[in-house]
């Protein structure tokens, strides 16, 4: 980050989980029929989810509600490739110079990728938090793990401020970085600049859940292949990638030497998850008419078809994601 960003705290003690912590824990509506402010994939015009990356303003408000976050940790969970966690063990352990792990996860949220990923890496951990939602920072950093996979200690600090002008200096020290649901709201140089980063300092990087823009329902609606290819249309906006962005993440951290492995991460979301299938399909959907006007009357009968499927029990979903791991050369010392 550049100098200018604003270092919220300094280290602490990574404290308890979520579900200890009710106090700071943002709650889901009761009303299956009320919409989460910001919730799901839709964005207004001119707005980017998760995390801007570049200078934003003070008052610039966050594109994902707390508590579309919380609804899906979850299912992130579930979906998020477990077969990367050895590969990256191997060269985490391997890293030249280290005593403990500095993680920097961009666009961190509520802090889900660390709650995920901590408890599945050996030694002491220092995460690095980046969002420029000071409540979702504080958020994070509060309900972070405490211990690693073989109880070693996790410590916390946040950052807020700019995470696009990443440079190999902004990430000295560092052991790994780590996304979700990122890479798909970049552009083409956003994404050149990251892997420019990791790969000047030497440390892998894991990026989760980028969609890869394939979704299936059952049961099937003629409608099904026209909204999705309305909603690829709406996230490939202003330059952002959408859909095609693992495949430009590949290229670019592939340019700079870096190995890159690829692994399917979906959603799969049945009766169980029928909170965040409604919010998604509302999102989902409602991108789909913005992008495509002319779909208005029908997407109406379409949503409320769904809707009604899903209270019923009857719908399931399955939203593909990839993830990807770049094994970046190290730089050897200190990386």
């Amino acid at each position: 980050m550049r100098k200018t960003a604003t270092k919220q705290s300094g280290k602490i003690p990574a404290q308890p989980g979520p579900r200890e912590v009710a106090s700071v824990k943002p709650g889901v509506p009761s009303d299956a029929e009320s919409v989460i402010p910001g919730a799901g994939p839709s964005t207004h015009p001119g707005e980017r989810p998760t995390v801007r990356l570049r200078d934003a303003g003070p008052d610039d408000a966050p594109r994902y509600a707390p508590e579309w976050l919380e609804l899906r940790e979850g299912p992130d969970a579930a979906a998020r490739a477990g077969d990367l966690i050895d590969p990256l063990r191997i060269r985490l352990a391997n890293l030249p110079g280290k005593a403990g792990l500095v993680i920097h996860d961009l666009g961190c949220g509520t802090g889900s990728m660390g709650r995920w990923l901590a408890p599945r890496l050996d030694g002491p951990q220092h995460w690095i938090l980046h969002d420029r939602d000071p409540y979702l920072l504080h958020f994070a950093a509060v309900a972070s793990p405490r211990s690693a996979a073989d109880g070693s200690r996790v410590t916390v600090e946040t950052r807020r401020g700019d995470v696009g002008l990443l440079t190999p200096d902004a990430l000295a020290g560092a052991s790994l970085v780590t996304a979700s649901a990122l890479l798909d709201v970049l552009t083409r140089g956003e994404i050149e600049t990251l892997a420019t980063a990791c790969t000047g300092a030497g440390c892998p990087a894991l990026l989760t859940l980028s969609v890869a823009g394939r979704v299936e329902l059952t049961p099937s609606d003629p409608l099904d292949e026209e909204i999705a290819d309305a909603f690829n249309a709406h996230q490939r906006r202003g330059g952002l990638l959408g859909p095609d962005a693992v495949t430009v993440a590949c290229e670019a951290f592939s340019e700079r030497g870096a190995t890159v492995r690829l692994h399917p991460s979906a959603w799969r979301l049945g009766p169980a998850e029928s909170a965040l299938t409604a919010q998604w399909l509302r999102g989902w959907v409602g991108a789909a008419v913005e992008e495509r006007p002319e779909l208005k009357e029908p997407a109406e009968r379409y949503l409320r078809d769904r809707l009604e499927a899903c209270r019923a029990g009857e719908l399931k979903v399955v939203v593909h994601h990839s993830d990807l791991l770049a094994l970046s050369r190290p730089t050897g010392g200190e990386s």
